[in-house]
């Protein structure tokens, strides 16, 4: 059904009731189960934000490994000088949370709307535990958000926030991935372009270190909760001689054959990236869920075959869920469910059972193939449905490219920017 005025109390009640819960988490009022997730807010979030007020990146950190722009979400708890640092980003990732809530809670209004994406965030986001405050991915996510339901209209908007988001974190990039073939590409495509050329002029000109995460990201292996690493999860009951230890920022695996499958997994990415450029190749209808359907499939390949799927991932795949079931057009239910029931699997991976990850016992092995099956589920899923039902026409879904074109050439024309609906 369409979203409802009968929605927004019962979603705002459960949202209000659950983010309350991971803030006491987050602050420590009340101490969560698992690991402490919170000192990379603490630490190695405010060290870098001391380092970027001396004016310069965190450029001898291996640590970091982020687009330039990462620096305002590091430096943003600046905004709130009357609360500690690490109260004030949580504050913040509670406010970028909330705003993901209200874009969807409208958006979820009107003719070939619907509530379900409202509630995949609602219920998303607390099945990830404290993660879901303790890292800026919140806040990317909200961006991305905005992006996708600013592009059912602007397609000038989408490229733009699509820019400033790959900046922030680099996957916000593949947003442009579905958008409809002609003007509308012409459009986001430039506008992505020319704002994050201008964005990266900016940041490498006002300090040095901008493009250091370059070479930090390249170094990086097969961390223990990847794909990759079921095989040396599996290898170390036959005897395996690697060993985990903290590398670049992560546990990874190091030893014997890690190179080997750490290149077999950007072997994979590749792939994925090939499937996309035949897609979008060979796609003839784009629909009006087009472009979040695509974003949704193509960050859900890139980060099941990364040599890192760090907890966090699954806030950029819940986000991007949500946005495709708030439009009815959009065949991603089984998909976006799967990916929520990974996302509740995380928790109990990291931090509640990381203890079992990181020694590959029962438990540990049970938990990352639960976790990574579900998300290789849902990649196959998704990539059909998106193939079915934009190369091969579904049966019941007209064929839209011509009126889609239309409309937004006529956005495109418009002069003064509105909001998402």
């Amino acid at each position: 059904m369409t979203g409802s005025s009968g929605t927004r109390p019962a979603a705002f009640a459960v949202w209000a009731l659950t983010r309350a819960v991971l803030l006491l988490w987050v602050t420590k009022v009340v101490t969560p189960p698992g690991l402490d997730v919170t000192s990379d807010v603490s630490v190695i979030y405010h060290g870098w934000s001391e380092v970027l007020r001396s004016g310069t990146y965190p450029q001898s950190d291996v640590t970091w490994q982020y687009p330039p722009v990462a620096a305002l979400a590091v430096l943003s708890p600046g905004l709130l000088p009357f609360l500690d640092y690490a109260t004030a980003f949580f504050v913040l990732a509670f406010l970028c949370d909330a705003l993901v809530l209200g874009m969807l809670l409208r958006a979820s209004d009107g003719p070939g709307r619907r509530a379900a994406g409202v509630w995949v965030w609602v219920a998303g986001v607390p099945l990830l535990g404290t993660t879901a405050y303790a890292r800026y991915d919140v806040m990317v996510t909200a961006v991305a958000v905005a992006a996708l339901l600013a592009g059912l209209r602007h397609p000038r908007v989408l490229g733009a926030l699509a820019a400033f988001g790959a900046l922030l974190k680099v996957w916000p990039a593949l947003l442009l991935a579905g958008t409809a073939r002609g003007r509308a590409t012409r459009l986001a495509w430039s506008t992505a372009a020319a704002v994050a050329a201008a964005l990266l002029l900016v940041c490498v000109t006002a300090a040095p270190g901008a493009l250091a995460f370059l070479g930090f990201q390249r170094d990086r292996g097969t961390e223990v909760e990847s794909l990759g690493a079921l095989v040396f999860h599996v290898w170390r009951q036959f005897g395996w001689e690697g060993r985990v230890e903290l590398h670049y920022g992560s546990l990874e695996f190091l030893g014997p054959h890690v190179p080997l499958v750490s290149t077999l997994a950007l072997g994979l990415s590749v792939a994925a990236f090939g499937w996309l450029l035949v897609w979008r190749l060979r796609a003839r209808t784009f629909g009006v869920s087009t472009p979040a359907d695509a974003a949704f499939t193509a960050v859900l390949l890139f980060t099941t075959t990364s040599r890192v799927i760090s907890p966090q991932y699954m806030l950029w795949l819940v986000g991007l869920a949500a946005v495709c079931l708030v439009l009815r057009e959009s065949r991603m239910g089984w998909p976006a469910l799967l990916v929520v029931a990974a996302t509740g699997v995380t928790q109990l991976e990291f931090p509640i059972g990381f203890v079992h990850v990181v020694s590959s016992d029962a438990q540990g092995l049970t938990l990352m193939f639960l976790r990574n099956g579900l998300l290789v589920a849902a990649c196959v899923l998704a990539a059909l449905r998106l193939w079915r039902d934009t190369v091969v026409r579904a049966p019941g879904r007209e064929p839209v490219p011509e009126a889609a074109e239309a409309a937004l050439s006529r956005a495109g024309r418009a002069d003064t920017p509105a909001s998402a609906p």
